[in-house]
């Protein structure tokens, strides 16, 4: 936990990601090799990990604030049809098979990196973003980020860098938006957790409370580190460093598709 939580917290920081990419599969071989009941594994490591996202996210953003590179209008916007997307994601979680799910994830994923590798950074020239693209990205963002336990900045900064804004404000603001995200996750998992009567050790809803202590206070350390490292770096370079970790995780993903 203290070595995942390291990593995802600078992770949050750099990137303006939650760190579920990393604390999700953690926590659920963890869990497993506790023999925990196996019908609410996955449940109760994406909840664990939207509770770990709140403080970790609020820290990162309060960091890129302090560099003038969050847009909190995008939270006005925006975020709404994301907070829609994951209350739909997060009411039929328990029955959805993702397998497909994964498989779409990863080509998304693959489009977006190497369409960040393609887009030049230039000075920060905000495009037009309309109504129905905010409706079906900020649906789409929220609805998968529920099913990972993500905070949605995989999909966000991409989205937020098309539209004309540079890649140091698109990590700051997609961070803020992954608030909305974890709030609204964490708060759905403990609802559906307690409903389903799931019984966990240690635990309330589908949020594990030993996980959340010890990893919480690593994550929001690490957040503020990461995210003025990121600050110091080429805007270029963020943009290269964050297109290939898309790569990864895109790999990562696909590799799961097939061992589903």
């Amino acid at each position: 936990m203290i070595t995942a939580a390291l990593l995802a917290g600078f992770l949050a920081g750099f990137f303006g990601i939650g760190g579920g990419i990393i604390t999700v599969p953690i926590l659920y071989y963890i869990f497993q090799t506790l023999n925990f009941d196996n019908n609410f594994i996955m449940h109760l490591a994406i909840g664990t990990s939207f509770a770990i996202i709140v403080p970790t996210a609020v820290m990162s953003v309060f960091t890129h604030y302090k560099h003038r590179a969050v847009d909190f209008s995008v939270l006005r916007s925006y975020g709404l049809f994301v907070v829609i997307g994951v209350i739909v994601g997060t009411i039929i979680s328990a029955n959805l098979h993702t397998k497909s799910l994964v498989l779409f994830f990863s080509i998304v994923l693959y489009f977006f990196a190497f369409n960040i590798f393609f887009i030049k950074e230039k000075n920060e020239i905000k495009k037009r973003f309309t109504l129905i693209p905010k409706i079906i990205l900020g649906f789409v963002s929220g609805f998968v980020s529920s099913l990972m336990g993500i905070g949605g900045a995989i999909i966000n900064v991409p989205v937020l860098k098309h539209s004309g804004f540079s890649i140091n404000k698109a990590i700051g603001s997609a961070a803020a938006i992954g608030i909305l995200i974890a709030l609204c996750g964490a708060l759905g998992f403990f609802i559906s957790g307690t409903y389903l009567n799931a019984n966990l050790p240690l635990s309330v809803g589908f949020i594990n409370i030993p996980a959340f202590l010890i990893i919480v206070p690593i994550t929001t350390f690490m957040a503020k580190i990461g995210a003025n490292t990121m600050h110091k770096v080429d805007k270029s370079k963020v943009s290269k460093l964050f297109g290939i970790f898309l790569l990864i995780v895109a790999t990562k993903f696909l590799y799961n598709y097939f061992n589903i």
